[in-house]
Protein backbone atom coordinates (compact mmCIF):
# COMPACT_ATOMS: atom_id res chain seq x y z
CA UNK A 1 0.00 0.00 0.00
CA UNK A 2 1.26 3.47 -0.85
CA UNK A 3 1.22 6.60 0.87
CA UNK A 4 0.15 9.50 -1.09
CA UNK A 5 0.22 13.60 0.23
CA UNK A 6 -2.72 15.78 -0.72
CA UNK A 7 -1.97 19.27 -0.17
CA UNK A 8 -4.87 21.91 -0.35
CA UNK A 9 -6.21 24.87 1.56
CA UNK A 10 -9.35 24.34 0.77
CA UNK A 11 -10.42 21.59 3.34
CA UNK A 12 -13.77 20.36 1.31
CA UNK A 13 -11.54 19.65 -1.88
CA UNK A 14 -8.71 18.38 0.28
CA UNK A 15 -11.21 16.00 1.94
CA UNK A 16 -12.62 15.24 -1.28
CA UNK A 17 -9.00 14.12 -2.89
CA UNK A 18 -8.21 12.33 0.38
CA UNK A 19 -12.00 10.09 0.12
CA UNK A 20 -11.12 9.31 -3.76
CA UNK A 21 -7.78 7.94 -3.33
CA UNK A 22 -8.23 5.75 -0.07
CA UNK A 23 -11.15 4.25 -1.52
CA UNK A 24 -8.63 3.22 -4.63
CA UNK A 25 -6.46 1.51 -1.99
CA UNK A 26 -3.73 4.29 -1.38
CA UNK A 27 -2.86 5.56 2.22
CA UNK A 28 -3.54 9.07 2.71
CA UNK A 29 -2.21 11.75 4.72
CA UNK A 30 -2.55 15.41 4.14
CA UNK A 31 -1.99 19.08 4.76
CA UNK A 32 -3.29 22.59 4.38
CA UNK A 33 -0.22 24.12 3.04
CA UNK A 34 3.04 23.76 1.82
CA UNK A 35 4.63 24.55 5.19
CA UNK A 36 2.85 21.37 6.77
CA UNK A 37 3.74 19.84 4.00
CA UNK A 38 7.49 20.28 3.41
CA UNK A 39 7.25 18.56 7.81
CA UNK A 40 4.73 15.67 6.74
CA UNK A 41 7.75 15.29 3.47
CA UNK A 42 10.62 14.65 6.07
CA UNK A 43 8.58 12.98 8.59
CA UNK A 44 6.55 10.07 6.75
CA UNK A 45 8.22 10.13 3.61
CA UNK A 46 5.23 9.38 1.31
CA UNK A 47 5.36 7.64 -2.53
CA UNK A 48 3.71 10.85 -4.10
CA UNK A 49 2.62 14.09 -3.67
CA UNK A 50 -0.80 15.65 -4.88
CA UNK A 51 -1.22 19.77 -4.58
CA UNK A 52 -2.93 22.36 -5.12
CA UNK A 53 -1.06 25.35 -7.61
CA UNK A 54 -2.76 28.28 -5.82
CA UNK A 55 -2.50 27.98 -2.23
CA UNK A 56 -1.41 30.94 0.34
CA UNK A 57 1.54 31.83 1.81
CA UNK A 58 3.16 28.76 -0.91
CA UNK A 59 2.02 27.78 -4.19
CA UNK A 60 2.13 24.27 -5.43
CA UNK A 61 5.07 25.76 -7.89
CA UNK A 62 7.26 27.06 -5.13
CA UNK A 63 6.66 23.65 -3.03
CA UNK A 64 7.51 21.50 -5.89
CA UNK A 65 10.78 23.69 -5.95
CA UNK A 66 11.49 23.04 -1.96
CA UNK A 67 10.11 19.58 -2.10
CA UNK A 68 12.93 19.33 -5.18
CA UNK A 69 15.59 20.45 -2.46
CA UNK A 70 14.73 17.69 -0.51
CA UNK A 71 14.01 14.99 -2.64
CA UNK A 72 14.02 15.14 -6.57
CA UNK A 73 12.76 11.77 -7.09
CA UNK A 74 9.68 12.07 -5.28
CA UNK A 75 6.67 12.33 -7.90
CA UNK A 76 4.31 15.45 -7.26
CA UNK A 77 1.01 16.20 -9.15
CA UNK A 78 -0.39 19.59 -9.56
CA UNK A 79 -4.10 20.45 -9.59
CA UNK A 80 -5.51 23.94 -10.65
CA UNK A 81 -8.12 25.75 -11.48
CA UNK A 82 -6.53 28.24 -13.69
CA UNK A 83 -4.61 26.12 -15.93
CA UNK A 84 -2.87 27.88 -18.58
CA UNK A 85 -0.01 26.53 -21.18
CA UNK A 86 2.66 28.67 -19.65
CA UNK A 87 1.80 27.39 -16.31
CA UNK A 88 1.82 23.80 -17.18
CA UNK A 89 4.89 23.65 -19.21
CA UNK A 90 6.87 25.95 -16.12
CA UNK A 91 5.56 22.78 -13.97
CA UNK A 92 6.64 20.01 -16.07
CA UNK A 93 10.43 21.73 -16.13
CA UNK A 94 10.73 21.85 -12.46
CA UNK A 95 10.37 18.42 -12.65
CA UNK A 96 6.47 17.64 -12.22
CA UNK A 97 5.17 14.69 -12.52
CA UNK A 98 1.59 15.69 -14.32
CA UNK A 99 -0.27 18.52 -14.50
CA UNK A 100 -4.29 18.18 -13.92
CA UNK A 101 -6.65 20.82 -14.99
CA UNK A 102 -9.81 20.92 -12.43
CA UNK A 103 -12.38 19.36 -12.52
CA UNK A 104 -11.49 16.11 -13.53
CA UNK A 105 -12.22 12.74 -12.56
CA UNK A 106 -11.32 10.54 -9.88
CA UNK A 107 -9.82 7.59 -12.03
CA UNK A 108 -7.90 10.52 -13.80
CA UNK A 109 -5.80 11.22 -10.84
CA UNK A 110 -5.69 7.83 -8.99
CA UNK A 111 -4.01 6.45 -13.13
CA UNK A 112 -2.09 9.53 -12.76
CA UNK A 113 -1.04 8.53 -9.27
CA UNK A 114 -0.02 4.72 -9.98
CA UNK A 115 2.10 5.59 -13.19
CA UNK A 116 4.02 8.20 -10.79
CA UNK A 117 4.89 6.00 -7.88
CA UNK A 118 5.89 3.07 -10.30
CA UNK A 119 8.07 5.47 -11.90
CA UNK A 120 9.45 6.17 -8.74
CA UNK A 121 9.93 2.65 -8.21
CA UNK A 122 12.43 2.28 -10.70
CA UNK A 123 14.27 5.25 -10.29
CA UNK A 124 14.60 3.84 -6.40
CA UNK A 125 15.40 0.67 -7.81
CA UNK A 126 18.23 2.23 -10.41
CA UNK A 127 19.77 4.17 -7.25
CA UNK A 128 19.51 1.43 -5.27
CA UNK A 129 21.53 -0.88 -7.91
CA UNK A 130 24.16 1.75 -8.72
CA UNK A 131 24.66 1.98 -5.19
CA UNK A 132 24.94 -1.83 -4.19
CA UNK A 133 27.66 -1.59 -7.20
CA UNK A 134 29.93 0.71 -5.47
CA UNK A 135 29.86 -1.72 -2.23
CA UNK A 136 33.85 -3.14 -1.48
CA UNK A 137 35.14 -6.58 -0.86
CA UNK A 138 32.25 -8.94 1.12
CA UNK A 139 32.78 -12.48 2.29
CA UNK A 140 32.47 -15.52 0.07
CA UNK A 141 28.67 -16.13 -0.66
CA UNK A 142 27.60 -19.26 1.17
CA UNK A 143 24.64 -20.37 -1.42
CA UNK A 144 24.76 -24.22 -1.47
CA UNK A 145 22.39 -26.62 -3.71
CA UNK A 146 21.47 -30.26 -2.48
CA UNK A 147 21.87 -31.31 -6.55
CA UNK A 148 24.35 -30.96 -9.13
CA UNK A 149 28.27 -29.10 -7.78
CA UNK A 150 28.55 -28.15 -11.52
CA UNK A 151 25.98 -25.56 -11.46
CA UNK A 152 24.36 -24.63 -8.04
CA UNK A 153 21.47 -22.72 -7.77
CA UNK A 154 21.35 -19.19 -6.53
CA UNK A 155 20.11 -19.17 -3.42
CA UNK A 156 18.67 -16.88 -0.36
CA UNK A 157 17.95 -16.52 3.17
CA UNK A 158 19.12 -19.55 5.09
CA UNK A 159 20.02 -21.08 2.55
CA UNK A 160 22.77 -19.45 1.73
CA UNK A 161 24.74 -21.01 4.93
CA UNK A 162 26.61 -24.25 4.14
CA UNK A 163 27.24 -26.72 6.86
CA UNK A 164 25.59 -29.40 8.98
CA UNK A 165 27.66 -29.02 11.88
CA UNK A 166 26.15 -27.92 15.38
CA UNK A 167 27.76 -25.03 14.75
CA UNK A 168 25.63 -23.72 11.95
CA UNK A 169 22.36 -25.32 13.13
CA UNK A 170 22.60 -22.95 16.14
CA UNK A 171 23.67 -19.89 13.97
CA UNK A 172 20.50 -20.91 11.56
CA UNK A 173 18.24 -21.09 14.44
CA UNK A 174 19.31 -17.81 15.62
CA UNK A 175 19.02 -16.16 12.57
CA UNK A 176 15.28 -17.62 12.21
CA UNK A 177 14.25 -15.56 15.16
CA UNK A 178 16.54 -12.52 14.55
CA UNK A 179 15.28 -12.41 11.37
CA UNK A 180 11.49 -11.91 12.70
CA UNK A 181 12.04 -9.06 14.89
CA UNK A 182 13.02 -5.09 14.00
CA UNK A 183 16.03 -4.73 16.28
CA UNK A 184 19.24 -3.80 15.47
CA UNK A 185 21.74 -6.55 14.99
CA UNK A 186 25.40 -6.68 15.39
CA UNK A 187 27.10 -9.45 13.91
CA UNK A 188 30.99 -10.38 14.98
CA UNK A 189 33.25 -13.06 14.07
CA UNK A 190 36.90 -13.37 13.18
CA UNK A 191 38.14 -11.85 9.66
CA UNK A 192 36.90 -13.90 6.66
CA UNK A 193 34.00 -16.31 8.53
CA UNK A 194 31.34 -14.68 6.19
CA UNK A 195 29.92 -12.09 8.51
CA UNK A 196 28.52 -10.01 5.76
CA UNK A 197 26.42 -13.29 4.29
CA UNK A 198 24.70 -13.56 7.67
CA UNK A 199 23.98 -10.13 7.23
CA UNK A 200 22.23 -10.90 4.03
CA UNK A 201 20.58 -14.04 4.70
CA UNK A 202 18.73 -11.94 8.10
CA UNK A 203 18.26 -9.56 5.25
CA UNK A 204 16.43 -12.27 3.25
CA UNK A 205 14.68 -13.97 5.86
CA UNK A 206 12.80 -11.12 7.20
CA UNK A 207 9.71 -9.06 6.34
CA UNK A 208 12.33 -6.14 4.70
CA UNK A 209 13.59 -8.76 1.82
CA UNK A 210 11.55 -7.29 -0.73
CA UNK A 211 12.93 -3.96 0.44
CA UNK A 212 17.04 -2.27 -0.45
CA UNK A 213 19.49 -4.00 1.42
CA UNK A 214 22.65 -2.12 0.94
CA UNK A 215 26.13 -2.26 2.82
CA UNK A 216 28.86 -0.03 3.87
CA UNK A 217 32.52 -0.85 4.43
CA UNK A 218 33.17 1.58 7.07
CA UNK A 219 36.96 0.91 6.96
CA UNK A 220 37.66 1.69 3.42
CA UNK A 221 36.41 5.55 3.81
CA UNK A 222 37.51 8.67 5.48
CA UNK A 223 35.56 9.86 8.31
CA UNK A 224 33.91 13.07 5.87
CA UNK A 225 33.27 10.84 3.12
CA UNK A 226 31.33 8.29 5.40
CA UNK A 227 29.43 10.65 6.28
CA UNK A 228 28.98 11.61 3.08
CA UNK A 229 28.00 8.37 1.92
CA UNK A 230 26.15 7.35 4.49
CA UNK A 231 24.01 10.80 4.91
CA UNK A 232 24.44 12.57 1.28
CA UNK A 233 25.20 15.74 0.90
CA UNK A 234 23.31 18.55 -0.16
CA UNK A 235 24.35 20.43 -3.37
CA UNK A 236 27.24 22.95 -2.43
CA UNK A 237 27.79 21.37 0.58
CA UNK A 238 31.60 21.00 -0.17
CA UNK A 239 34.17 21.45 -2.91
CA UNK A 240 33.28 18.87 -5.49
CA UNK A 241 29.67 18.70 -4.72
CA UNK A 242 28.13 19.68 -7.71
CA UNK A 243 24.32 17.79 -7.05
CA UNK A 244 22.33 16.49 -4.23
CA UNK A 245 23.17 13.33 -3.22
CA UNK A 246 21.17 10.71 -1.46
CA UNK A 247 23.16 8.81 1.06
CA UNK A 248 22.75 5.03 2.17
CA UNK A 249 20.30 5.69 5.17
CA UNK A 250 17.78 7.78 2.84
CA UNK A 251 17.92 4.73 0.05
CA UNK A 252 17.91 2.03 2.27
CA UNK A 253 14.34 3.21 3.69
CA UNK A 254 11.91 0.53 4.35
CA UNK A 255 15.00 -1.95 4.07
CA UNK A 256 18.50 -3.19 5.63
CA UNK A 257 22.07 -1.10 5.70
CA UNK A 258 24.59 -3.00 6.66
CA UNK A 259 27.35 -1.37 8.48
CA UNK A 260 30.86 -3.20 8.11
CA UNK A 261 33.49 -2.86 10.15
CA UNK A 262 31.87 -0.69 12.60
CA UNK A 263 34.26 -0.26 15.21
CA UNK A 264 36.41 1.57 12.24
CA UNK A 265 33.97 4.44 12.47
CA UNK A 266 35.70 8.03 14.20
CA UNK A 267 34.49 9.15 17.66
CA UNK A 268 32.66 12.24 15.75
CA UNK A 269 30.57 9.74 13.58
CA UNK A 270 29.85 7.29 16.40
CA UNK A 271 27.84 10.23 18.11
CA UNK A 272 25.46 11.03 14.76
CA UNK A 273 25.17 7.00 13.99
CA UNK A 274 23.71 6.82 17.73
CA UNK A 275 21.46 9.87 16.82
CA UNK A 276 20.30 7.52 13.92
CA UNK A 277 19.34 4.90 15.75
CA UNK A 278 17.56 7.00 18.26
CA UNK A 279 15.70 8.82 16.69
CA UNK A 280 15.54 7.47 13.35
CA UNK A 281 16.30 10.48 11.78
CA UNK A 282 19.23 12.56 10.25
CA UNK A 283 20.44 15.62 8.26
CA UNK A 284 22.18 15.42 5.14
CA UNK A 285 25.77 17.67 4.85
CA UNK A 286 24.83 20.64 4.51
CA UNK A 287 21.05 20.64 5.37
CA UNK A 288 19.39 21.63 8.44
CA UNK A 289 16.34 19.40 7.51
CA UNK A 290 15.76 16.59 9.09
CA UNK A 291 14.71 13.55 7.09
CA UNK A 292 12.87 10.82 8.62
CA UNK A 293 13.78 6.64 8.35
CA UNK A 294 12.49 3.09 8.76
CA UNK A 295 15.56 1.38 8.11
CA UNK A 296 17.08 -2.16 9.99
CA UNK A 297 20.54 -1.18 11.23
CA UNK A 298 22.47 -4.38 10.96
CA UNK A 299 26.53 -3.99 11.64
CA UNK A 300 29.68 -6.24 11.86
CA UNK A 301 32.84 -6.16 13.58
CA UNK A 302 36.29 -8.70 14.20
CA UNK A 303 37.17 -6.44 17.14
CA UNK A 304 36.01 -7.26 20.53
CA UNK A 305 34.00 -4.45 20.95
CA UNK A 306 33.64 -4.66 24.74
CA UNK A 307 37.52 -4.35 25.07
CA UNK A 308 37.56 -1.15 22.14
CA UNK A 309 34.66 0.17 24.67
CA UNK A 310 36.83 -0.06 27.62
CA UNK A 311 39.81 1.41 26.11
CA UNK A 312 38.02 4.36 25.09
CA UNK A 313 37.94 3.91 21.29
CA UNK A 314 34.16 2.98 20.87
CA UNK A 315 30.85 4.80 22.42
CA UNK A 316 29.57 2.72 24.91
CA UNK A 317 26.03 3.52 24.15
CA UNK A 318 26.45 2.98 20.68
CA UNK A 319 27.72 -0.35 21.38
CA UNK A 320 24.70 -0.98 23.47
CA UNK A 321 22.64 0.25 20.83
CA UNK A 322 23.73 -1.42 18.13
CA UNK A 323 23.80 -5.17 20.13
CA UNK A 324 20.01 -5.42 20.83
CA UNK A 325 20.44 -8.40 18.72
CA UNK A 326 24.18 -10.35 19.06
CA UNK A 327 24.89 -12.63 16.66
CA UNK A 328 28.56 -14.51 16.53
CA UNK A 329 30.01 -16.71 13.69
CA UNK A 330 31.92 -19.07 14.32
CA UNK A 331 35.65 -19.82 13.20
CA UNK A 332 36.31 -22.50 10.50
CA UNK A 333 38.12 -24.39 12.65
CA UNK A 334 35.21 -24.83 15.05
CA UNK A 335 33.19 -26.52 12.27
CA UNK A 336 35.99 -28.40 10.35
CA UNK A 337 33.01 -31.65 9.28
CA UNK A 338 31.60 -28.66 7.28
CA UNK A 339 34.83 -28.05 4.97
CA UNK A 340 34.37 -30.64 2.36
CA UNK A 341 30.84 -29.27 1.42
CA UNK A 342 32.11 -25.71 1.66
CA UNK A 343 35.14 -27.09 -0.69
CA UNK A 344 32.95 -28.58 -2.81
CA UNK A 345 30.52 -25.63 -3.52
CA UNK A 346 33.39 -23.19 -4.46
CA UNK A 347 35.42 -25.60 -6.33
CA UNK A 348 31.92 -25.56 -8.44
CA UNK A 349 31.38 -22.09 -8.82
CA UNK A 350 34.65 -21.72 -10.05
CA UNK A 351 34.31 -24.69 -12.45
CA UNK A 352 31.30 -22.68 -13.51
CA UNK A 353 32.88 -19.25 -13.77
CA UNK A 354 35.36 -20.64 -15.73
CA UNK A 355 33.75 -22.97 -18.11
CA UNK A 356 35.26 -25.98 -16.92
CA UNK A 357 33.99 -29.64 -16.36
CA UNK A 358 32.95 -29.63 -13.18
CA UNK A 359 35.42 -31.06 -9.62
CA UNK A 360 34.95 -32.04 -6.82
CA UNK A 361 37.81 -32.90 -3.91
CA UNK A 362 38.58 -36.13 -3.76
CA UNK A 363 38.09 -38.22 -0.30
CA UNK A 364 41.37 -37.76 1.02
CA UNK A 365 41.68 -34.41 -0.52
CA UNK A 366 38.64 -33.90 1.74
CA UNK A 367 40.90 -35.08 4.99
CA UNK A 368 43.51 -33.22 4.36
CA UNK A 369 41.25 -30.04 3.97
CA UNK A 370 39.78 -30.98 7.22
CA UNK A 371 43.14 -31.72 9.28
CA UNK A 372 44.21 -27.67 8.55
CA UNK A 373 43.23 -24.94 11.03
CA UNK A 374 41.92 -22.34 8.60
CA UNK A 375 43.44 -18.95 10.16
CA UNK A 376 42.02 -17.31 6.91
CA UNK A 377 38.89 -18.95 7.56
CA UNK A 378 36.16 -19.21 5.19
CA UNK A 379 37.77 -16.56 2.75
CA UNK A 380 41.00 -18.38 3.00
CA UNK A 381 39.33 -22.27 2.08
CA UNK A 382 37.33 -19.62 -1.16
CA UNK A 383 41.16 -18.57 -2.12
CA UNK A 384 42.41 -22.13 -2.15
CA UNK A 385 39.51 -23.95 -3.75
CA UNK A 386 39.71 -21.00 -6.65
CA UNK A 387 43.45 -21.96 -6.64
CA UNK A 388 43.37 -25.31 -7.20
CA UNK A 389 41.13 -25.59 -10.14
CA UNK A 390 42.57 -23.06 -11.87
CA UNK A 391 45.73 -24.84 -11.61
CA UNK A 392 44.59 -28.57 -11.82
CA UNK A 393 44.61 -28.33 -15.31
CA UNK A 394 48.29 -27.61 -15.72
CA UNK A 395 49.81 -30.24 -13.13
CA UNK A 396 49.73 -33.87 -13.85
CA UNK A 397 48.91 -36.01 -11.66
CA UNK A 398 46.46 -33.27 -10.32
CA UNK A 399 42.94 -34.53 -10.67
CA UNK A 400 41.79 -38.12 -10.94
CA UNK A 401 38.35 -39.31 -12.19
CA UNK A 402 36.68 -36.17 -12.19
CA UNK A 403 38.58 -35.44 -8.41
CA UNK A 404 40.83 -32.76 -7.71
CA UNK A 405 43.92 -34.93 -5.80
CA UNK A 406 45.29 -33.99 -2.43
CA UNK A 407 48.64 -33.99 -3.99
CA UNK A 408 47.80 -30.50 -5.72
CA UNK A 409 46.78 -28.83 -2.40
CA UNK A 410 48.84 -30.51 0.38
CA UNK A 411 51.54 -27.71 -0.03
CA UNK A 412 48.80 -25.19 0.79
CA UNK A 413 47.56 -26.43 4.02
CA UNK A 414 50.38 -28.21 5.83
CA UNK A 415 50.47 -27.04 9.31
CA UNK A 416 53.68 -25.46 8.67
CA UNK A 417 51.94 -22.75 6.32
CA UNK A 418 49.48 -22.08 9.39
CA UNK A 419 51.97 -22.12 12.38
CA UNK A 420 52.56 -18.36 12.15
CA UNK A 421 49.42 -17.52 13.33
CA UNK A 422 48.76 -20.87 15.85
CA UNK A 423 45.23 -20.02 15.76
CA UNK A 424 44.08 -23.38 17.11
CA UNK A 425 45.17 -23.13 20.22
CA UNK A 426 42.96 -19.97 20.66
CA UNK A 427 39.65 -19.85 22.26
CA UNK A 428 36.76 -19.00 20.07
CA UNK A 429 36.26 -15.21 21.20
CA UNK A 430 36.63 -12.43 18.48
CA UNK A 431 39.35 -9.96 18.64
CA UNK A 432 40.66 -7.30 15.71
CA UNK A 433 43.27 -9.23 14.45
CA UNK A 434 41.14 -11.62 12.55
CA UNK A 435 42.62 -15.13 13.16
CA UNK A 436 43.07 -15.97 16.55
CA UNK A 437 41.16 -14.86 19.34
CA UNK A 438 44.21 -13.76 21.74
CA UNK A 439 44.66 -10.13 23.03
CA UNK A 440 47.57 -8.11 22.93
CA UNK A 441 50.11 -9.81 25.70
CA UNK A 442 47.95 -13.62 25.27
CA UNK A 443 51.19 -15.85 25.09
CA UNK A 444 50.73 -18.84 22.98
CA UNK A 445 53.43 -21.45 22.19
CA UNK A 446 54.34 -22.31 18.47
CA UNK A 447 56.80 -24.59 18.13
CA UNK A 448 60.17 -23.77 16.20
CA UNK A 449 61.80 -25.73 13.50
CA UNK A 450 64.28 -27.18 16.03
CA UNK A 451 61.68 -28.00 18.25
CA UNK A 452 61.75 -25.11 20.91
CA UNK A 453 59.02 -23.26 22.11
CA UNK A 454 58.23 -19.50 20.75
CA UNK A 455 56.33 -17.41 23.88
CA UNK A 456 55.93 -14.33 22.75
CA UNK A 457 52.66 -12.80 22.62
CA UNK A 458 50.79 -14.05 19.60
CA UNK A 459 50.01 -10.38 17.78
CA UNK A 460 54.10 -10.39 17.88
CA UNK A 461 54.51 -14.01 15.76
CA UNK A 462 51.40 -12.31 13.38
CA UNK A 463 53.60 -9.32 12.41
CA UNK A 464 56.46 -10.67 12.06
CA UNK A 465 55.13 -12.99 9.42
CA UNK A 466 53.23 -10.49 8.09
CA UNK A 467 56.05 -7.82 7.42
CA UNK A 468 58.12 -10.94 6.37
CA UNK A 469 55.51 -11.56 3.88
CA UNK A 470 55.80 -7.93 2.54
CA UNK A 471 59.23 -7.77 2.60
CA UNK A 472 59.30 -11.04 0.33
CA UNK A 473 57.21 -9.45 -2.12
CA UNK A 474 58.50 -5.89 -2.02
CA UNK A 475 55.68 -4.42 -0.77
CA UNK A 476 52.96 -5.68 -2.78
CA UNK A 477 49.81 -5.94 -0.95
CA UNK A 478 47.86 -7.91 -3.21
CA UNK A 479 50.61 -10.49 -3.56
CA UNK A 480 51.02 -10.96 0.26
CA UNK A 481 47.43 -10.77 0.95
CA UNK A 482 47.30 -14.00 -1.50
CA UNK A 483 50.30 -15.76 0.30
CA UNK A 484 49.18 -15.09 3.53
CA UNK A 485 45.18 -16.34 2.94
CA UNK A 486 43.77 -13.11 3.89
CA UNK A 487 42.00 -10.59 2.12
CA UNK A 488 43.94 -7.07 1.32
CA UNK A 489 41.53 -5.00 3.00
CA UNK A 490 42.16 -6.98 6.30
CA UNK A 491 46.03 -6.70 5.72
CA UNK A 492 45.53 -2.94 5.20
CA UNK A 493 43.51 -2.95 8.40
CA UNK A 494 46.34 -4.90 10.40
CA UNK A 495 49.27 -2.60 9.09
CA UNK A 496 47.11 0.85 9.32
CA UNK A 497 46.84 -0.57 13.51
CA UNK A 498 50.15 -1.36 13.43
CA UNK A 499 51.54 2.36 12.09
CA UNK A 500 49.42 4.23 14.41
CA UNK A 501 51.03 2.29 17.63
CA UNK A 502 54.40 2.66 15.48
CA UNK A 503 54.93 -0.95 15.81
CA UNK A 504 56.03 -1.26 12.18
CA UNK A 505 57.73 1.15 9.27
CA UNK A 506 55.32 3.72 7.89
CA UNK A 507 57.12 2.73 4.36
CA UNK A 508 54.98 -1.02 4.65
Amino acid sequence: MRTVLVVDDKEMMRDSVCVTLERAGFTVVSAPDGAAALEVIAKKRPDAVVTDMKMPHMTGIELLEKVRQIDDELPIVLMTAFGTIETAVKAMKLGAFDYLTKPFEGDELIISLKRAIEHRRLMRENAVLRASAGVGEGAPAHASSAGSVQAPAKRGGLDRLIGKSDAMKKLRESIQFIAGSQGTVLITGESGVGKEVVARAIHESSTRSSGAYLAVNCAALSSSLLESELFGHERGAFTGAEKLRKGRFELADGGTLLLDEISEVTPQLQAKLLRVLQERSFERVGSSLTIGIEVRVVATSNRDLPATVAKGDFRQDLYFRLNVLPVHVPPLRERLEDVPELANHFAAEVCRREGRAALRFAPEAESLLMAYSWPGNVRELQNICERAVVLSGGMPGAVRDGMITPELISAWVSPSHARPFASQQIEAKPSFNGYTNGHAGHSTHAPHANGATDTRPLEEIEREAIVATLTKFNGHRQKSASALGIGVRTLGLKLKKWKEDKLVAETL
